[in-house]
């Protein structure tokens, strides 16, 4: 068995992901795709992994587990979506981004030794991440307590990744930019759940709808009813076209203030993201999804 863990990060998708994927699993299941309902698993695998304290669970202990999970027999690929796999809001800075990343994912895939995994991550450019673990902090905190000794300018994802992979050196990673998600959202779903090319997924345009006029929205679905692509890059350049003229900008554009923050800083991060997305791109054992 095969598991791939989505691992969010906070404020990406809005578990728009694996709500897609819920409403396919009948389609999925014939392919040998489990995609269990949430309920069933994160609070499980979180008590789980604190009950092991790192150690590999038992044949038995693991076959215990996959019972509580599915529903039905063991499948070919199990996916488990969660974003606080890497942590919980309220401790994913601590000088540095999900510190803590590479020992979380090793526990828990230490709960299934048997199988092999995977895992898939959408990343947020930090000046817009930050914002977001803020407002998500479990119990309220000014931002002198919150930034704590953090500088948000030194903030890399190429950092966390690269622990993730010291401590769990054999498991691929997917990664994706959450800004590029509009266009490339159907190479994510693949990426993620691994159904076969053409498998006509349903309800795969919640985040275009969420971010283009009712009636952009609706000219573009009857475009790709009428005409339909015959590649993935085509389906591409028919979205792009679309967002171009029919995107309604304050759905593209995060409004926020941070104590201290100006644009000077918010574009030094912004550019530093981006070109960390380079060192990211040439790291052994990580495939980043692009445009």
């Amino acid at each position: 068995m095969h598991i791939v863990y989505h691992l969010g990060a906070h404020g990406t998708d809005e578990e728009r992901l694996i709500r897609c994927l819920l409403k396919n699993r009948a389609l999925l299941a014939d392919q040998g795709i489990a995609v269990p309902a949430p309920t069933r698993y994160r609070r499980l695998l979180r008590d789980t992994a604190v009950q092991l304290r790192g150690a590999k669970a038992s044949p038995e202990s693991e076959q215990l587990i996959l019972e509580q999970i599915l529903e039905e027999d063991r499948p070919e690929r199990l996916v488990l979506s969660w974003d606080s796999f890497l942590s919980f809001p309220q401790w994913a800075l601590r000088k540095r981004l999900y510190e803590f990343a590479g020992e979380r994912l090793l526990a828990f895939t230490r709960i299934f030794p048997s199988a092999s995994a995977e895992f898939c991550l959408g990343l947020r450019n930090p000046a817009t991440l930050l914002p977001v673990l803020f407002e998500k902090q479990k119990e309220p905190r000014d931002y002198a307590a919150f930034i704590g000794e953090t500088d948000p300018e030194s903030l890399l994802w190429s950092d966390v990744i690269a622990r993730i992979r010291a401590l769990n050196p054999d498991i691929p990673m997917t990664i994706w930019c959450d800004e590029d998600t509009p266009l490339i959202w159907p190479e994510v779903l693949q990426a993620v759940a691994g159904h076969a090319p053409g498998t006509p997924l349903s309800d795969t345009d919640e985040l275009l709808s969420l971010i283009m006029s009712p009636e952009g929205f609706a000219r573009m679905q009857a475009r790709l009813a009428s005409q339909p692509p015959a590649s993935t890059a085509g389906a591409r350049q028919v979205v792009s076209t679309f967002l171009a003229e029919f995107a309604v900008p304050e759905k593209l554009e995060m409004q926020f203030s941070l104590p201290g923050w100006d644009q000077a800083r918010v574009s030094a991060m912004s550019q530093s993201y981006h070109e960390d997305l380079g060192r990211i791109a040439a790291m052994p054992g990580v495939t980043l999804l692009r445009p």
